[in-house]
């Protein structure tokens, strides 16, 4: 098999570049005759022909440009022609234990590997090589990442492209385009044994086609149509082409045709790394890097980020290393990474001159927030507060899941509602009146209690489903005002008992609301440090605004 492949790659070699081979032997005839003509000459003549060879050549060269590029644009391709980066399997150099925090995907595409691998065995038994291979899953979790450590380990070629390149606003471009880079992977899977193309984006070209009279749609939908055909093609004896497609949309978008059986059948989901993985990929980018080992515990940063992508967190620690140069230091310590965490999670900080009421507002508003997430929220964890701006905020209170959640109960919503609103009900305790700074808040909780109606039953008058799928014209005033008075309703509970833990604890909001006067900022340590001091642990107070009958 072997010596087959070297057959193979000669052969390809010289079909791929025999037109340069032919030039480049015409070019050494040429000047082999032009010496021996010059040689002929008298010297009269060979001195005036040696005098005009510069300008004649700058001509000729400036001739042969025009004529190439015309060439190129009219006659082989012009807009159709598209950048299909070709690069060797050994050379992506994606190694498989580069691929971390990905685990159970990793083990699906390895399969994929020894197929290609190993495709005697399968067609041994009458098998047939997987053709396409669907990559689901949010940005930054290495999807394309994925695809080239699969290049690599099976030492195959790697086309990269994306969606969007095939997408043009004249009919039959990106048809052509999709038909010249299947030729082309063809042609390098004959010399290699096998080629994979990976198409990012995916969705541009796939999602559901539309057939309309007015025309509307018609490229993308010969594009995709062309992309059929030619996975269809890949049945053919010897095209060992595996196609990747990744996308960051939901599955549903993408038309069946390219789903079914032959084409897009394999599905490689890949999700946000969990706490194992996340602590792998901390680890992975702290070896790029010079960092304090004993100040950093990356157990403890990969709890701080939850649900972060691998991309996420390679920016993090590419932030943290910015944060370190900017201070002149040689090594990056975890107060970097936790700044640099805070920078892209809830912006840069503004010091904005306000009046020392704003300020002292601003804090007891924080408190609030803090006061509450702390002692009630079930799920959530309190990493800092402070009262310097940040982007359009004046202050805030920044908070973390303790785990990786996929639904959220009851319990959990009405938590963040009641956090949501303590803002507002810390001014308005302490000054009997409350600041606009309140708007966002009050949107977060409307649209939770909204939605925990409107959505998801959990009102108390039995209503069941999904009303805003609904048009508004179809339901009834009566139904309506109903589902708004019941939203109201948990709105004004949540923020009674709000106000009831607040009027309890009000020595701890005066004391945090002091604290973050002088101090600004507390981190984490410090929060639960105050708490402790106080008597006061983690979740201890239940919730008491469960809405009768349920």
């Amino acid at each position: 098999m072997q010596k087959i492949l070297v057959g193979r790659k000669i052969k390809l070699f010289f079909m791929t570049h025999w037109l340069k081979m032919l030039i480049g032997f015409i070019l050494i005839v040429l000047i082999i005759l032009a010496i021996w003509g010059l040689s002929s000459l008298e010297s009269f003549y060979r001195n005036l022909t040696l005098a005009t060879m510069p300008i004649n050549l700058l001509i000729g060269g400036l001739n042969a440009v025009i004529f190439v590029f015309l060439y190129l644009f009219l006659f082989q391709g012009g807009l159709a022609k598209m950048s299909a980066n070709k690069v060797k399997g050994e050379k992506v150099d994606i190694k498989w234990s580069d691929v971390i925090g990905m685990d159970e995907s990793k083990q699906e595409a390895w399969e994929v590997v020894e197929l290609i691998k190993d495709r005697k065995r399968l067609m041994k038994i009458g098998g047939k090589i997987i053709r396409g291979i669907l990559m689901v899953g949010p940005p930054g979790c290495g999807k394309t990442y994925l695809a080239k450590a699969i290049a690599t380990e099976a030492k195959v070629p790697f086309l990269s492209t994306s969606g969007s390149e095939f997408t043009e606003i004249f009919v039959g471009v990106g048809a052509s385009r999709v038909r010249k880079l299947f030729k082309k992977a063809r042609m390098l899977a004959y010399g290699y044994g096998a080629c994979i193309i990976f198409i990012d984006e995916l969705d541009a070209i796939g999602h559901q086609r539309s057939f309309s009279f007015m025309g509307s749609g018609q490229e993308t939908n010969s594009t995709q149509n062309q992309l059929l055909v030619e996975m269809d093609g890949l049945r053919e004896k010897g095209a060992d082409v595996i196609v990747i497609g990744a996308t960051n949309a939901a599955e549903g978008i993408l038309d069946p045709a390219l789903l079914r059986p032959g084409r897009f059948d394999r599905k490689i989901y890949i999700d946000r790394p969990d706490l194992v993985g996340r602590e792998k990929i901390f680890k992975y980018y702290l070896n790029k890097i010079k960092y304090d080992s004993s100040s950093i515990n990356v157990s403890r940063l990969a709890r701080k980020a939850v649900y972060k992508s691998p991309a996420d967190i390679e920016n993090i620690i590419k932030e943290s290393a910015l944060i370190a140069t900017r201070e002149n230091r040689d090594e990056v310590l975890y107060k970097d990474i936790t700044e640099a965490i805070e920078r892209i999670d809830i912006g840069v900080k503004r010091r904005r001159k306000m009046t020392l009421k704003e300020r002292e507002m601003v804090a007891f508003h924080e408190a609030g927030h803090l006061i509450i997430m702390y002692l009630l929220h079930p799920t959530d964890d309190v990493f800092k507060a402070s009262i310097i701006s940040r982007k359009e905020s004046l202050g805030v209170v920044y908070s973390q899941p303790r785990e990786e959640l996929f639904t959220s109960n009851k319990d959990k919503i009405l938590a963040d509602i009641k956090v949501s609103l303590a803002g507002y009900m810390a001014e308005k305790l302490k000054y009997k009146t409350t600041s606009n700074s309140v708007v966002s808040d009050f949107k977060m909780a409307m649209e939770i209690a909204h939605n925990m109606v409107w959505k998801f039953g959990m009102g108390k008058n039995g209503f069941i489903g999904d009303y805003t799928i609904i048009p508004e014209t179809q339901l009834s005033e009566n139904i309506k005002e109903k589902l708004n008075n019941e939203t109201q309703e948990i709105l004004f509970s949540c923020v009674k008992e709000v106000e009831e833990i607040l009027k309890k604890e009000w020595r701890i909001i005066e004391r945090f609301a002091n604290e973050l006067l002088q101090k600004e900022e507390l981190e984490y340590d410090e929060i639960e440090e105050i708490f402790k001091e106080e008597g006061k642990e983690k979740g201890t107070v239940p919730q008491k605004t469960l809405l009768k009958g349920q």
